[in-house]
């Protein structure tokens, strides 16, 4: 008995030994891999600029990085002509998988002007050029102080005292070896900024002076230029506040509402993007100004309260950045011709939910009978169904967008479930239930009285719920 349970300890150990010797050797495999990846891409870069004529020591840096794990130093390159294609493509891999080869020639032959490169501007620039912009113009007349540090982007204690705009180039050429960047140190004015802004696709406006905001984006809506704007992201703390709204339907932010009521005297009432925050100013107390300031002029124009000056408005380092974050995303979802659809709005949007879950417990009771309010859907399932699911229109052809938005079970002979549940107009689904349920007679297919054509969309909608319901599903057992 001994001797058969020492053979099986030796048996278990030795499959110990086999299982970690193994182990062992793949991790080996894997980091031999990754550092032989790591130098062909390097050498793929340096032979690209060799390739190209300049003046860069090829043969000597590599055998310098043959042995190095440190990221290699890049001479600065000129223009667009002198990085290789293959390399290029290689760095936007991530962007070409998600938005595909003509969106991304979309994006790569696109132009951006960046108003104002503080804290919002600067991350928007950044993750613009990470995104494949290969255009873009800097506009900003102001410079990096220690206090921008804890917001902005690009600047380090060395920048302090540099104009933003030449600060956030020089990070940019770091990052984009064929970017080409126009960074101009100077202040956008109404009667001279056409020039600023020729040649863009879009601007992005990061100004923090309401009048200039104001003047920017009247003269983006009356020359037709493609326009997104930041509002305020001073004296914010909570990130899950911050969205993505027409400039009419923004509420809470102080910014905003300034902004909206002067464009809305100008003749500018809607159609303009924008980045906001619908969380109500706090208690955050600011550092009040010297009588000296008070002097110089306005001193509430610029801040979310009265007698404050913008500069002094206390900031949290990240609500700018998820601010230029946003700006950045619409732009480049934009240009790649896969733009966001439909933002969801936060106004009334929970009372709107509510009443459209009402409503359909009263329409199934309808289909029924009884009084029971328990359905398989909540008003969770609700929002997913008409925001995301059929994004705010009807299932009916030319799919409008709802005055009066309901559910209603599509196909009456199956169960309600998020499948077979549909956004209709009031009207049309009154229409629906009388024509699928006749008073007298069988159940009619909802084919049979909107068409095979709405049937379609249906079913697509079906595919996509499924898909949805298996993400779930993994999410819940990971």
């Amino acid at each position: 008995m001994n001797n058969l349970h020492s053979h099986q300890t030796q048996l278990i150990l030795t499959a110990l030994a086999a299982s970690a010797a193994t182990a062992a050797v793949i991790s080996a495999y894997t980091s031999y891999s990754r550092t032989t990846r790591r130098q062909e891409l390097n050498e793929d870069v340096l032979r690209s600029i060799h390739a190209k004529g300049s003046n860069f020591n090829f043969q000597n840096r590599l055998d310098k990085d043959q042995n190095a794990s440190e990221d290699i130093e890049l001479p600065s390159l000129k223009d667009t002509h002198d990085y290789d294609e293959s390399l290029i493509r290689e760095q936007l891999a991530r962007n070409y998988a998600f938005f595909g080869e003509e969106g991304m020639t979309k994006v790569r032959k696109g132009s951006v002007v960046v108003v104002g490169c503080g804290g919002v501007g600067s991350w928007a620039a950044v993750m613009l050029v990470r995104s494949g912009i290969s255009k873009i113009r800097l506009v900003d007349f102001d410079q990096v102080t220690l206090s921008s540090l804890n917001r902005h982007a690009t600047a380090s204690l060395e920048d302090v005292g540099t104009s933003k705009v030449k600060c956030v180039e020089k990070a940019l050429k770091s990052i984009s070896r064929w970017v080409q960047i126009d960074a101009c140190v100077d202040l956008w004015q109404k009667d001279q900024g056409g020039a600023l802004l020729e040649g863009a696709d879009w601007v992005i406006d990061a100004i923090d002076n309401i009048q200039t905001k104001v003047d920017l984006l009247k003269y983006c809506h009356d020359n037709g230029i493609k326009v997104f704007s930041s509002m305020g992201a001073g004296a914010k703390t909570d990130p899950t506040r911050i969205q993505i709204a027409d400039i009419s339907s923004t509420i809470y932010d102080p910014l905003a509402r300034s902004v909206r009521r002067r464009l809305r005297l100008l003749g500018v009432s809607s159609g303009i993007p924008v980045v906001y925050s619908t969380e109500v100013p706090s208690d955050i107390k600011l550092l009040p100004l010297a009588q000296g300031e008070f002097e110089k002029g306005k001193v509430n124009e610029l801040g979310a309260f009265d007698d404050f000056r913008v500069r002094i408005l206390p900031v949290l380092g990240p609500l700018p950045a998820i601010f230029g974050l946003n700006a950045a995303t619409w732009v480049v979802s934009e240009l790649a011709g896969r733009p966001i659809a439909n933002p969801l709005a936060v106004k009334g949007r929970r009372k709107l939910y509510e009443r459209m879950w009402k409503d359909l417990v009263n329409r199934e009771q309808k289909i029924v009978g009884g009084n029971t309010t328990r359905i398989p859907l909540d008003e969770d399932d609700v929002g997913f169904i008409f925001e995301d699911l059929y994004r705010g229109r009807s299932v009916i052809p030319p799919h409008p967008i709802p005055t009066k938005p309901v559910l209603v079970r599509w196909n009456l002979t199956k169960p309600l479930t998020l499948e077979n549940c549909v956004v209709m107009e009031d009207k049309e689904a009154l229409k629906h239930i009388k024509a699928c349920k006749p008073e007298e007679g069988v159940l009619i297919a909802p084919e049979e009285v909107w068409g095979n054509e709405v049937e379609e969309v249906v079913s697509r909608k079906s595919e996509e719920v499924k898909k949805y319901l298996e993400w779930i599903e993994t999410r819940i057992h990971e």
